[in-house]
């Protein structure tokens, strides 16, 4: 479910400064296992005080607060407290060579006064247009959650009603075309059904692009109510036939469509795209070890972190109160600390901070309710048909693990109406892929197999014949 750990955003103060000049604009790049977050720092100085803001344009986020920093002996240190991260760099009178930390991973960082010109991304199937459909910048209102959300409508030549379907995107905070490392999924797909008759509705997640709202206190039931706010809007469209209205969900995606599909009758069919089956502890844990063990660790390490993670889940299981939640969490990670010989603490950071941000880490809404759902009692009360799809090499959401789990669920709950399909060698994004591991999604030029795109265009078709 979750992608590897990218960087939050934030405004540095600077609270010294030598000698030299290093006011302007400063450009740099993460790469992290394959996914390239570019930095802008913008850095202003006065008789007193120094200040520098941090962009990351490619999650829309600008100008964000922070922690302490230094320069000293031609060397900038900044303490990244909230994120448990700091940057070291070396200026030589022209750029920054330094380091970049975060949880005790480090990546190569520099830091230019020009934008560096990079080879651009090979992503040849994006869709460009002109397109032989209509696009609309629309908006609509959760009265649940009293927010709005921006997205497109695609729809398709010719003479309506079309059926249309409502994108569900994954975990973690996405554009109305769930982009990641430069491929746009949700784009593709847009276009590839709005070319065959079938109406499209993609959105920017709360709090995202265009969208009001705070991402980070909605979980997944908030998600869903979202997605019913898409639903009802496209049943005042004339151009849709609201006999005819679909879910995909891709990822997170997968488990919020049966939440919704279960609270109205305005859910015809649904796609699950590499969507859980299993409750969240178990996919989690499942996640952890296949990532862990196509990186190289040891069994016995492996080993370690499965038991101890187990017992973190499970405490997060038996509360509701976050804050006392996270007192415990704090209490037992402590525990496993004092089980170790040594440990190492992420630069500028305690180990009092590094606990507290660990037990935070899962003290949070989101995961809270993701690690004690469990898709099967929701999946057993779908009655609409269903297409469940996973690749083999997915690592994120396995597929030996959650496909039989969704048709085992639907069809306990007397469901007739159900395809599963396992892709060989396809990925959690459904790239044809070497191993699967999160590190290839940005080097893959491919952004989705196209017999996963025939697959479900084919199926929807078919479930809107009339």
């Amino acid at each position: 479910m979750k992608k590897p750990l990218l960087l939050l955003l934030l405004v540095f103060c600077l609270t010294s400064l030598s000698a030299q000049d290093i006011t302007g604009d400063w450009f740099g790049t993460l790469n992290v296992q394959g996914f390239k977050l570019p930095l802008v720092f913008h850095i202003k100085t006065t008789d007193t005080v120094t200040t520098v803001k941090m962009d990351s344009p490619s999650q829309k986020a600008y100008g964000i607060h922070a922690s302490t920093a230094r320069f000293e002996s031609d060397t900038l240190h900044v303490g990244l407290k909230s994120l448990g991260a700091s940057y070291t760099g070396f200026f030589d009178g022209t750029l920054f060579t330094g380091t970049f930390t975060q949880l005790g991973n480090s990546f190569p960082l520099e830091l230019y006064p020009e934008l560096q010109e990079e080879e651009p991304l090979k992503r040849p199937q994006e869709p460009q247009p002109p397109f032989p459909y209509a696009t609309e910048e629309v908006e609509f209102q959760n009265n649940t959650a009293m927010i709005k959300l921006a997205g497109t409508l695609s729809i398709p030549q010719g003479e309506g009603p079309f059926p249309a379907v409502v994108l569900i995107s994954g975990s973690g905070p996405q554009d109305r075309d769930e982009t990641l490392m430069g491929h746009k999924p949700f784009l593709l797909i847009a276009d590839y059904l709005t070319r065959k008759g079938i109406a499209v509705l993609r959105y920017d997640d709360r709090g995202v692009g265009d969208s009001k709202g705070f991402f980070s206190l909605a979980d997944s039931a908030d998600f869903a109510t979202d997605v019913a706010a898409a639903l009802a809007y496209l049943k005042t469209r004339p151009e849709i036939n609201e006999q005819q209205l679909g879910l995909i969900g891709h990822s997170e995606g997968g488990l919020i469509a049966p939440l919704v599909a279960n609270k109205t009758e305005d859910v015809a069919f649904m796609v699950l795209l590499a969507g859980p089956g299993v409750p969240g502890d178990q996919l989690l844990l499942e996640q952890e070890a296949l990532i862990a063990r196509a990186s190289g660790a040891s069994e016995e390490a492996i080993k370690t972190a499965q038991s101890r993670n187990k017992a973190l889940f499970y405490l997060v299981s038996q509360f509701e109160n976050k804050e006392a939640l996270a007192k415990v969490l704090e209490d037992q990670i402590n525990a496993f600390i004092d089980e170790e010989e040594r440990v190492d603490f992420p630069q500028e950071m305690n180990r009092e901070t590094y606990v507290k941000q660990q037990a935070n880490q899962l003290a949070n809404p989101w995961m809270m309710y993701f690690i004690k759902h469990n898709p099967a009692f929701v999946l057993e009360s779908v009655t609409c048909p269903v297409l469940a799809l996973n690749g083999s090499n997915d690592l994120q959401v396995s597929a030996a693990q959650n496909l039989p789990a969704i048709e085992a669920a639907l069809k306990a709950g007397g469901n007739t109406q159900v395809t599963i399909k396992e892709f060989d060698g396809l990925n959690h994004l459904f790239q044809e892929s070497a191993t699967g591991a999160p590190s290839e999604y940005g080097e893959i030029e491919q952004t989705m197999a196209p017999i996963v795109l025939e697959t479900i265009t084919s199926w929807i078709l078919k479930q809107t014949e009339e």
